[in-house]
């Protein structure tokens, strides 16, 4: 059996410090026989010198396209638009299965190498759970900076904090407000409830049952909500236009957790671009005022935190990497993305 290789990618989005395996999980999986080369990166939160010691290979930032085709190259945000063949199996979050800006050509791109991709989001259990997720803290900063919108006292550029920062902004900014996170039960709808929590506010929560049926007048009338809903099939929409126009509206503050703008599964097709660190709240109406954040990279904000819950859930899927299993899973919704959208190929079946 060849020795596994993973080739760990400095990330090229400019605002990404998270990492999705850390210093410790890295010497674990050396102790274990996995090779494991790391790109150099100035902005990841781990500094490369904590890799080095922990027995990794060092390389130049960008230099995974070079590197053996065997080797498996892991990162979270997505690629470059170089170069235009994919030769590798690459584990990051590719967004490429439903109809993504963008999908198809990506999809296109590892055809044409003969690679694959290995999409954390499809990384499941046999009952279909997610395995490595950072939804926890992708609820826990959207409603964080909600609240502090909300209330006035959100610095802005957004920059990298830690929880200890965050949670003492939360607890020292006042104001009564009228919350709602939907998807309440789940890993983002938890952070967002912690967060809240550390806010002084007991929000309203609705999961599956609320949304099946969906009282749209009392969505309106909190101040503030905050949607962790992700959803697999098209469902009708949480928030239309109309919503939006209502001159009774009581809705303030609208942080999208999810942020599936784009896809015909989005469940606020209200907006079709993204807000970002340097302009992180957008106005979506004057009269009266809703204000949007729409940050695809909400956890990259706390990235020691987020990089470490992460890391340790990947862990004992990489040291278990193969073609069954989970990973088997993955490839399979690979191939089932490649039919789905008319373009074939794919060569690592049976690798």
């Amino acid at each position: 059996m060849t020795q596994l290789h993973l080739w760990l990618r400095h990330e090229s989005r400019s605002t990404e410090r998270r990492t999705p395996i850390v210093p410790a999980d890295a010497a674990r999986l050396v102790e274990n026989g996995i090779t494991l080369t790391v790109e150099e990166s100035p902005q990841r939160i781990f500094p490369t010198e904590e890799y080095e010691a922990a027995g990794c290979r060092v390389t130049a930032a960008g230099s995974w396209g070079t590197a053996p085709r065997d080797a498996v190259i892991v990162g979270l945000k997505e690629l470059p638009d170089e170069p235009a063949e994919l030769t590798h199996r690459h584990i990051y979050f590719g967004h490429a299965y439903k109809g993504q800006p963008g999908a198809e050509a990506l999809l296109h791109r590892f055809v044409a190498g003969g690679g694959a991709l290995l999409d954390l989001e499809y990384l499941v259990d046999d009952e279909g759970r997610r395995l490595a997720a950072f939804g926890y803290w992708a609820g826990y900063i959207g409603a964080a900076l909600a609240v502090l919108h909300h209330r006035g006292v959100l610095d802005t550029p957004l920059r990298p904090t830690a929880k200890q920062e965050l949670e003492e902004q939360l607890r020292t900014s006042g104001g009564e407000v009228s919350a709602l996170v939907v998807g309440a039960l789940g890993r983002s709808g938890r952070g967002a409830r912690v967060a809240l929590g550390e806010a002084g506010i007991a929000p309203t929560c609705w999961d599956l049952a609320e949304t099946r049926a969906l009282d749209r007048r009392a969505l309106l009338d909190h101040e503030l909500m905050v949607n962790t809903v992700l959803t697999t099939r098209p469902v009708p929409p949480f928030l239309t236009d109309k919503d939006l126009d209502d001159p009774d509206r009581r809705l303030r503050t609208l942080s999208d957790v999810t942020v599936d703008v784009g896809s015909p599964m989005n469940v606020l097709p209200i907006y079709d671009t993204t807000t970002d660190w340097e302009h992180p709240v957008r106005r979506l109406r004057e009269r009266p005022p809703l204000d949007l954040i729409a940050i695809d990279n909400l956890p990259s904000l706390l990235p020691r935190e987020a990089s470490t819950d992460f890391s340790g859930s990947l862990l004992p899927q990489l040291l278990d990497f193969g073609v069954t299993g989970p990973w088997g899973r993955c490839l399979a919704r690979f191939h089932e993305a490649l039919r789905e959208s008319g373009i074939g190929g794919g060569e690592f079946d049976d690798d």
